[in-house]
């Protein structure tokens, strides 16, 4: 296993221990499948997958474990505007926004420029504590134009 894997593996293993959380099989095959996960990917995608390896993880511990591993900072949450959140893990990413076609719901992925550094003192200065920031996009890509 790759050596950035197991220190993940390793965070949300010690994130379940402080919450007095043991790392089930059902969490280990959720938590398998969420870090090989390429892109983005929804609670629903993972819970496809889990069920064919193995019936007995609930569509409750898929959402459930997605949410322990959103607390251990291990993926992140990206909201596009659909019903249902995405993620995506953070231990190959660099940092970065997306702009998503309205049509064919594709997602482009841009560098981020380190806009924050001009926001944050701005919001910073009138006392918001400040956890995270995403920019979204909304247009048309240029194969359904």
């Amino acid at each position: 296993m790759d050596t950035r894997i197991d220190q993940e593996q390793q965070r949300y293993q010690s994130y379940l221990s402080n919450e007095g959380l043991r790392f089930s099989r059902g969490r280990q095959t959720v938590f398998r499948q969420a870090i090989h996960a390429h892109g983005h990917f929804s609670a629903e995608e993972i819970s496809k997958i889990c069920t064919q390896l193995n019936p007995a993880v609930s569509r409750a511990t898929v959402y459930r474990t997605l949410h322990e591993m959103l607390e251990a900072g291990i993926i992140r949450g990206t909201a596009f505007g659909d019903k249902h959140q995405n993620y995506e893990h953070l231990y190959d990413e660099k940092k970065h926004h997306h702009a998503q076609c309205v049509r064919c719901h594709c997602f482009i992925e841009f560098p981020d420029l380190d806009e924050d550094r001009r926001y944050h003192p701005l919001l910073e200065k009138q006392g918001f504590k400040i956890l995270g920031h995403e920019m979204h996009f909304y247009g048309i890509c240029r194969r359904c134009q």
